[in-house]
């Protein structure tokens, strides 16, 4: 048994006394009964199970929790599916998932909400190029697996809520204002 003391969703747990082989997706739901981050394939592969590690510098990253023991999360501030509506008020990702029919049986949805949520904090601090903005969607949702293949409307949620803030999210190009160039030919905004 190891104390584990971790802050979740701006709130502080602990000391608890966990097993040491407790994984973090059975402290989630069991201990603490927040069942929104799932366990898929428990392997570490489908990303239904992600949370988001939040570093002191600021910077954040998904973290699997169905074979990462508990006692690994010590010390850490994390966020899971639960931390992201605040006061009832959704985000514009969990509104543009909605928007866009994303998810057919959401059991996937929590662990692309967190790598969403992830991508939108690195524009935000480092906008890229309209030009680079597919690809660097594909990237960022990679490795997330979705059984009823709602891939396509996943990725559509992510850019629009992108190209709706766009200055805060891409660089600016040459000659033109408010940060996105504009749209092309057949280019859904």
């Amino acid at each position: 048994m190891t104390a584990l003391s971790l802050t979740i969703n701006g709130r502080a747990h602990g000391p608890v006394e966990v097993r040491d082989d407790l994984s973090m997706n059975d402290f989630l739901r069991e201990v603490l009964g927040m069942t929104g981050t799932k366990f898929g394939c428990g392997a570490a592969q489908c990303l239904s199970c992600v949370v988001i590690i939040d570093e002191p510098g600021g910077t954040s990253y998904t973290n699997p929790t169905c074979v990462v023991p508990a006692i690994n999360f010590n010390g850490k501030h994390i966020r899971t599916v639960e931390g992201h509506a605040q006061g009832g008020v959704l985000t514009p990702l969990q509104t543009a998932f909605i928007e866009h029919f994303s998810f057919q049986c959401g059991y996937c949805t929590a662990g692309f909400l967190n790598e969403g949520q992830v991508l939108l904090e690195r524009l935000a601090a480092e906008p890229i190029p309209r030009a680079d903005l597919e690809q660097t969607i594909l990237e960022a949702l990679d490795g997330h697996l979705c059984r009823c293949t709602g891939y396509v409307r996943y990725h559509q949620a992510v850019r629009d809520v992108i190209l709706a803030d766009a200055a805060r999210y891409l660089q600016a190009e040459a000659g033109m204002t408010g940060g996105a160039a504009p749209a092309a030919k057949g280019d859904r905004r």
